[in-house]
């Protein structure tokens, strides 16, 4: 059963059963927004990059995107850039997965970003929404649904953090600024 996510909610990564999650994707999907032109409505490509920056007692340690596709020590992987959004009608156009028991022990938080590389703002972006699915069976556990657009060109979307021997994911839905996660660090930091 999936839970929709409120800005700012919490839920435990635990299975109903008491065992915990193994595995997850963060899925990311989104729309280019018609918009209403001389000649009718029409749309433009919209190039949204879904980023997970991995933390280790408040400090950076590894990113992954779509020019470092697969962490150092592999538990985290992008499963590819796509370039103008809308390719799975609502399906996820971005991956990234994460192979919970895979993480160093040191890393506590995993922060996933979507940013528009090209520039445009969420005002342009329609139907976003990122998504937590248990990789092992294809169930969706939680959904946050990005809305009403806004002059910005990024969002902090989630955070996946250790919570004792399990995860906790909770949404962030936090609108910044920046072409790029590294752009959005100053943005990230008072989440952690």
């Amino acid at each position: 059963m999936t839970v929709n996510m409120t800005k700012g909610q919490a839920i435990s990564l635990q299975k109903n059963d008491g065992g915990t999650l193994t595995a997850v994707r963060m899925g990311l999907g989104w729309q280019a927004a018609p918009r209403r032109g001389l000649f009718g409505s029409r749309t433009r490509e919209i190039d949204l990059d879904a980023s997970a920056v991995l933390f280790a007692d408040k400090q950076p340690v590894d990113v992954v995107f779509f020019r470092h596709l697969v962490s150092d020590d592999g538990s985290v992987r992008h499963t590819g850039d796509n370039l103008v959004g809308g390719a799975g009608q609502g399906g996820d156009d971005e991956s990234i997965l994460v192979d919970l028991q895979r993480v160093p022990v040191h890393i506590d938080q995993i922060i996933f970003t979507v940013n528009s590389f090209t520039g445009q703002t969420f005002q342009e972006v329609q139907n976003a929404f990122c998504r937590l699915v248990d990789e092992t069976n294809g169930q969706e556990l939680a959904r946050y649904t990005l809305a009403g657009g806004g002059a910005y060109t990024a969002q902090i979307m989630a955070k996946v953090h250790r919570n004792g021997p399990g995860w906790t994911m909770t949404a962030l839905g936090t609108p910044a600024n920046g072409r790029t996660f590294q752009d959005l660090m100053p943005a990230i930091l008072p989440h952690l």
